[in-house]
């Protein structure tokens, strides 16, 4: 539908979503701090193209930042039934098992499915239009986002891998601090399918990074997709029309031709790991100081038009809050059907940054089923980091948050209905007592025998917080409490549930190190708020 930004930006020039800049904003923070105040207004507020860079190349921020914006990314009108269809796909691709009549009713899909695979690009790619076999990284406008960052970070890269014992594509996006010209890190999570890949082979594991392009392809490099299922495939799908690929020059890999820069190079796997970070993340904390690998950049290529693409993330809500709703409308029903089928829709509230928040509504046919729920939904794929669940009943808009506030106050006996557990949680959690792995609580919010009526929620639940925040907004309350909290260490069970979403810097028995909450200088955020204005 796209090919390349230029034409996206285009698109969204004449729907009257995007702002173009033409003032030069400094890549070092400033493009950043304009970007979060703009992705905080209403309804995501514009995507922003900042002309003046300082560099040859414009920079695209807040791309798909609003709900309007991921739809026209995707190619849909709307978000609402593209999940059946990815059912669809899943089965096709997988091989799901049915019926003699079920398999009829696939047989379109299947006349259409050599349609959505990726294919060789014919004749001269756009991507390589301009090669340079001497990396030089600092002529790319690459974003400094937050001012405790450990420097520039690549933040909308998709990165290309190949497993080296199945020949299976990964497609991830996985964060890049810039260390000099032509080496950057590689922020692989233990989780993600990179660091496998990584794992695998012997030596040397070839990489190529691609920026911009279709937006459906950073879409897809996000999408929680099981095993089996290529990045390209889904974006085909999505399109209607094949990826279309080119060979890297320096590496046996392929990548979409109409991508506006390339990086091709590898990551050694016997080389020393380095310290990486800090880094303002999706939690609105400063992620921590970790070992990971390099990345060494053997090939620069770009489109003459090239413009190079980026995402700033912080305190909630940003872009990554849209482009999380999407995941959830169109990938809830494969969660239903493969894990929970009595589930009728799952919510993550944007405070939870992606996984800390979840709210289920089922189906309830027996006593128990939130308990037998919350196992189901903590051991299937991202949804293992979810730390608070609240489990309600079909009839409850789980959108509507006086309504969820409600049930919980008519329908939770602490004595009862909460349940805690220990599992995994996302490495950038914080609050957790050992890296990577913590406690979580599950609340069983649906009906029972016994209902407490002009019951206030703060008879049920009690939250503890810092001075400084006392007067805080509700939503910003609730973030801390995702963010802050590890339910079994900080919850105590009395009278009512009491949960400690105070900074635990410098509590007895908790040695890790406690990130600051990220923040602009003052100074610069009236600036960047000034020329927006304009």
């Amino acid at each position: 539908m796209y090919n390349g930004l230029k034409e996206y930006i285009h698109f969204l020039e004449e729907k009257g979503e995007l702002r173009r800049i033409t003032e030069f904003v400094d890549p070092v923070l400033e493009i950043a701090c304009a970007t979060d105040i703009e992705s905080k207004k209403a309804y995501g507020g514009k995507a922003l193209l900042f002309e003046n860079t300082g560099t040859s190349y414009p920079v695209l921020t807040n791309m798909m930042g609003s709900e309007a914006r991921i739809c026209y990314a995707l190619g849909v009108d709307s978000l609402d039934g593209v999940g059946t269809r990815i059912d669809q796909l899943f089965d096709l691709v997988l091989g799901g098992k049915h019926g003699l009549r079920d398999k009829l009713k696939m047989l379109p899909l299947i006349k259409q499915a050599a349609k959505w695979k990726p294919r060789r690009h014919k004749g001269h790619a756009p991507c390589q239009d301009a090669v340079q076999y001497t990396a030089q990284l600092s002529q790319i406008p690459i974003l400094k986002c937050w001012p405790q960052d450990g420097g520039r970070f690549i933040t909308l890269p998709l990165v290309n891998t190949i497993s080296p014992v199945t020949g299976v594509r990964n497609v991830g996006m996985y964060r890049m601090q810039v260390l000099d010209d032509a080496t950057t890190g590689m922020h692989w999570h233990m989780h993600k399918t990179g660091a496998k890949h990584l794992s695998e082979c012997t030596h040397r594991l070839p990489v190529a990074v691609c920026l911009g392009g279709d937006p459906v392809y950073s879409y897809a490099a996000t999408a929680p997709l099981p095993e089996g299922i290529d990045e390209y495939m889904l974006a085909g799908f999505l399109r209607g029309k094949p990826v279309e690929l080119v060979k890297c020059f320096t590496q046996d890999l392929m990548v979409p031709a109409d991508c506006d820069f390339v990086l091709e190079g590898y990551v050694q796997k016997s080389e020393e790991k380095f310290m990486e970070g800090p880094f303002g993340d999706h939690t609105g904390f400063y992620s921590l100081e970790d070992l990971y690998p390099k990345f060494h950049v053997t090939c620069i290529t770009h489109r003459f038009d090239a413009i190079y693409p980026a995402t700033v993330v912080g305190i909630p809500p940003m872009e990554d809050k849209y482009i999380q709703e999407a995941t959830e409308k169109i990938f809830l029903s494969p969660i239903k059907l493969a894990i929970a089928p009595e589930i009728e829709d799952l919510f993550l509230p944007e405070e939870g940054v992606g996984h800390n928040f979840a709210i289920a509504k089922i189906r309830k046919q027996y006593e128990g089923q939130a308990f037998k729920v919350a196992h189901a939904l903590w051991g299937a794929g991202q949804m293992m980091f979810n730390k608070f669940l609240l489990v309600v009943d079909e009839d409850i808009d789980i959108r509507d948050r006086e309504a969820v506030f409600g049930t919980i106050c008519r329908n939770v006996d602490v004595t009862r209905d909460l349940l805690f557990s220990r599992g995994p949680l996302d490495v950038l959690d914080h609050a957790a007592p050992t890296t990577g792995f913590g406690s979580k609580l599950c609340i069983d919010a649906t009906r029972k025998a016994t209902v407490f009526s002009d019951r206030k929620l703060e008879r049920v639940v009690r939250v503890l917080y810092d001075n400084d925040e006392k007067d805080a907004s509700r939503s910003r309350k609730l973030w801390l409490l995702g963010a802050n909290c590890d339910p079994l260490r900080d919850g105590r069970v009395g009278d009512h549930l009491i949960l400690d979403a105070r900074s635990k810097r410098g509590m007895p028995g908790f040695n890790r190190p406690w990130p600051d909450i990220l923040a602009h200088n003052p100074e610069m955020v009236e600036r960047m708020t000034e020329l927006l204005k304009e």
